[in-house]
């Protein structure tokens, strides 16, 4: 999903406001060619092996790390990673993260910046999908509905049909409502 979510947002940045990256696989070409990872040499069957040309520059084609559209307006991007994941290391979300920053941070003002945030979430606990705590993964959920939502607006709707402010600054200086944390926190556990 991840490596999906990334190749559409480099081919085609500007149709999108919200981007949620879980756990994405995106330096496909650089941990393809490396033999010495576990999981590497067994996918080269499904995936092809980028050491060989024709492999190559068709993965290049579509790897989201070597795709970055240099002053292109990006969607926010929320990506979620997890320092225990055996299947993608967690420096592949930050290492997309600072690329997308720095490529994106070229070319937008610090209030350009503010609307279309780029946020990395590492779980320091983590491995490769949601806590197995399940109010911890919960949490989660609603954190990135928060984010969704008060990226697409539905939280400064809220506010100003109820004339209300019931936000709370992050420490990475966004707001989410509570309420909407709260809603989709309702609708998990229902569900």
């Amino acid at each position: 999903g991840g490596l999906l979510v990334g190749a559409a947002m480099n081919q085609a940045p500007e149709i999108f406001r919200v981007a949620i990256l879980e756990v994405p696989f995106l330096d496909i070409v650089c941990t393809m060619s490396d033999a010495s990872i576990p999981l590497t040499v067994g996918e080269w069957e499904e995936w092809g092996n980028p050491n060989e040309v024709k492999y190559f520059d068709y993965m290049m084609s579509y790897d989201p790390m070597n795709n970055i559209r240099t002053g292109a307006t990006y969607p926010s991007t929320l990506i979620n990673g997890g320092l225990h994941d055996p299947r993608v290391q967690f420096w592949e979300p930050a290492k997309f993260a600072a690329m997308l920053r720095h490529e994106v941070g070229q070319y937008y003002d610090e209030e350009q910046m503010g609307e279309r945030p780029i946020l990395l979430k590492t779980d320091m606990g983590g491995g490769h999908s949601y806590s197995s705590d399940r109010y911890k993964r919960i949490s989660e959920i609603a954190y990135t509905y928060s984010f969704m939502l008060d990226q697409l607006g539905f939280v400064e709707m809220r506010d100003k049909a109820e004339g209300t402010n019931n936000e709370i600054e992050t420490s990475s200086g966004n707001t989410f409502g509570w309420y909407f944390s709260l809603i989709m926190l309702y609708v998990v556990v229902i569900a």
